[in-house]
Formats: structure tokens, C-alpha cells, sequence
């Protein structure tokens, strides 16, 4: 199943620049894993904002909510997700 899934990231000003930075560099790691596996497919910045658009390509729901509930910065993400399937005008054979 894929999914389309806005991510806002809101960490506190009175986080500590180290602890921020740290944060920072487990979550890119674990985020470069999920795309190595083929879990999460694209990942596009919002220009201007602390914000991303990523595809994810996950078996169910309650999968899509487990990577994305165990993601260091999951508790200072304000996340949409849409469910997406294949539009029938599409010409390309790999979007599902």
C-alpha cells in the first residue's frame, strides 16, 4: 500500500543545540534505512519549513503506523497521512 505522508517537525526552542543535532542525525539514519529497505520511497523537502512529503510503501495501515511512531522525532512531528492508490490515466507501470 502506499502512502502519502506530510510530515511538520516543531522541536522546543529550549531544546539543547546538542541534544537537537543528535535527535537530527539518529533520525536521518533511520529514515536512510526505511529507504534502503524500500519502505519509504521518496522524500521531498518543503521549501522554507521544517516539513517533508514522503511516499511510503508499506503492507498495511498499522505498519505505516509503526515506522512512523518509532521515528526519533515522532513526538515533535505533526503528520497527515492520504492513502493512495493507482490512477487509472497514470502511464507508468511501477506507481501501484
Amino acid at each position: 500500500m502506499l502512502f502519502h505522508v506530510r510530515m511538520d517537525v516543531h522541536l522546543p526552542p529550549s531544546m539543547p543545540e546538542a541534544d537537537a543535532a543528535e535527535l537530527k542525525r539518529v533520525e536521518k539514519a533511520k529514515a536512510q534505512a526505511l529507504q534502503a529497505e524500500g519502505k519509504w520511497r521518496h522524500l521531498w523537502r518543503i521549501v522554507g519549513q521544517y516539513s517533508n512529503v514522503s511516499i511510503f510503501d508499506v503492507e498495511s495501515p498499522d505498519e505505516l503506523h509503526t515506522l512512523i511512531s518509532t521515528l526519533p522525532l515522532f513526538p515533535y512531528m505533526k503528520i497527515e497521512v492520504m492513502p493512495l492508490c493507482r490512477h487509472p490515466s497514470s502511464i507508468r507501470d511501477d506507481d501501484r
